[in-house]
């Protein structure tokens, strides 16, 4: 589904990841020449009209709605913006814009494991329900990064991931690193099975899934310069973040919205964003 000329969704709020996803955004946009939806959402569990204070809330998610769409003005001036103010719950209003954009964006300012928050982070419920693949934005310092790195494991919602991340590193200038994590088992596991039968399996099989999870790249991107990493001493998750320290992006794949599906992202996409260490996409395959 050919989703170029769909507008970028971007979630705003009074948060700080909220403007680095915003600045984010419309970088992305004045280079894809996409339009771009600004949408803040009103709780409305809290806030409903017949509350006494509703008028004086809505002013204020107005005010500030005009001030997202003025900065984007200066980011981006030749990037069309919209605004839309929603009631209702962030992650599903999100989602259900979500059916008609080319790309969510989202902020967030979680690192690593907070107990009791896990479930209630926004950016991973949008990333879970999302039906358009999910920019998840982090703080972080303004340190020169390079790289779109992506991580596959020769399924197809990896292969996804690789298309997508090949366009962005071919359209921004840069290399593409290419992650496949096969973790060898505990040496206790293996220690009846003999070292070269171990290196044949890593040679015959697991290199075989990495060559074929970049095959037709560079017909498809001439100038396109593609590194493959097959990584045997972590586990996939740990090994994509590591990787992706000083990257501009990290790609990954999800499953798709449907039944059970959209209820389960997949233990690396999701371990990932709770560690999340630079812009993270999560590709979708639509249902």
């Amino acid at each position: 589904m050919n989703l170029v000329n769909r507008s970028i969704v971007v979630g705003v709020d009074h948060s700080a990841p909220s403007q680095a996803a915003l600045d984010w955004a419309m970088r992305r946009a004045e280079r894809m020449k996409s339009d771009v939806t600004l949408v803040h959402v009103v709780n409305d569990y809290w806030v409903a009209e017949e509350y006494a204070y509703y008028d004086r809330v809505m002013e204020s998610a107005r005010g500030l709605l005009e001030k997202a769409a003025a900065r984007a003005g200066e980011i981006a001036p030749g990037v069309s913006v919209r605004t839309e103010l929603r009631n209702g719950e962030i992650v599903r209003v999100l989602s259900d814009l979500s059916e008609d954009a080319a790309l969510v964006v989202v902020g967030t300012d979680k690192k690593g494991r907070i107990e009791g928050e896990i479930f209630g982070t926004v950016s991973l419920q949008v990333a879970t329900m999302s039906l358009s693949p999910v920019a998840v934005i982090p703080l972080m310092p303004p340190d020169a990064r390079s790289g779109v790195v992506v991580g596959v494991d020769g399924s197809e919602h990896s292969l996804d991931a690789v298309s997508f991340a090949a366009a962005e590193a071919d359209r921004s200038g840069q290399d593409l690193h290419v992650v496949y994590a096969c973790r060898i088992p505990n040496p206790w596991i293996l220690r009846d099975i003999p070292e070269e039968s171990i290196t044949k399996r890593i040679e015959e099989e697991e290199k075989v899934v990495l060559a074929e999870s970049v095959a037709g790249l560079t017909d498809r991107y001439p100038d396109l310069v593609v590194h493959q990493h097959l990584e045997t001493e972590q586990f996939p998750a740990k090994a994509l973040v590591t990787a992706a320290a000083n990257a501009q992006l990290l790609v990954v794949g999800s499953r798709g919205r449907g039944a059970l599906k959209r209820l389960l992202m997949g233990s690396v996409s999701h371990e990932v964003l709770l560690h999340i260490p630079c812009p993270t996409v999560v590709t979708r395959i639509r249902d």
